[in-house]
């Protein structure tokens, strides 16, 4: 996808999808046209350092994700921002300190952006199919996210891997274990599903998300 220039009169609440080459940039653009948001997709640094407020969009896995953001120059770029960032399945987990998912490229565990002091594991589906795809049920926290959402809401997933439950969980769900289905730390959060997917609650969760940039009340 080719990268939108945007001038410097309409970025006061723009919405940056960053750049990150992964599949599902289009879709989750599209999510927030349907919502009449002001939206690019881009990997230009000052186009992100202005934006009102930044998602981080992902599929595949985390080593290779984690190479891409190498290669754009993104990392130290991503953990300087002030604006409200979201993380999106692959995205949010990119958020964590490690992830053992590293795709058969080595043993070692990924190191990922260590913004949200937790680790990502496979997730132990009890036996359960993986990866965990289809309509599941939150439990949902006091964040701004998940405004105007109800306990047993369902939303799109698809993965394998989890963060675990912890004092950064922003809303829980179950497929064998107990996971975190958002985690967040100060301006940094992540969601496990897919908001773009999952009808009219994930419209309302990304509406929830565009009401963010213009003040910065969104640590928990």
């Amino acid at each position: 996808m080719t990268q939108q220039s945007v001038s410097s009169s309409n970025t006061s609440d723009l919405t940056v999808i960053i750049d990150t080459g992964c599949a599902n940039l289009s879709s989750v653009r599209f999510a927030f046209e349907r919502l009449n948001a002001n939206v690019v997709v881009s990997a230009d640094f000052d186009v992100i350092r202005s934006a009102a407020r930044v998602v981080l969009p992902g599929v595949g896995t985390a080593g290779a994700a984690m190479d891409a953001l190498k290669q754009k120059n993104l990392i130290e770029l991503i953990k300087s921002l002030t604006q409200p960032v979201m993380g999106v399945c692959l995205g949010m987990q990119m958020l964590a300190s490690l992830s053992n998912e590293h795709g058969g490229r080595s043993e070692q565990d990924i190191s990922c952006l260590g913004l949200v002091p937790t680790d990502i594991g496979e997730l132990d589906s009890k036996g359960l199919p993986l990866p965990h795809m289809g309509w599941n049920q939150i439990n949902v926290g006091n964040h701004p996210l998940f405004t105007g959402i109800e306990n047993g809401s369902y939303v799109y997933f698809v993965h394998s891997y989890r963060a675990p439950i912890s004092e950064y969980t922003l809303a829980s769900s179950t497929y064998g274990e107990s996971f975190s289905a958002a985690i967040g730390k100060d301006n940094f959060f992540g969601v496990q599903f897919h908001p773009e997917k999952s009808a009219k609650v994930g419209a309302q969760i990304l509406q929830n998300f565009l009401q963010m940039g213009l003040n910065m009340e969104t640590s928990q």
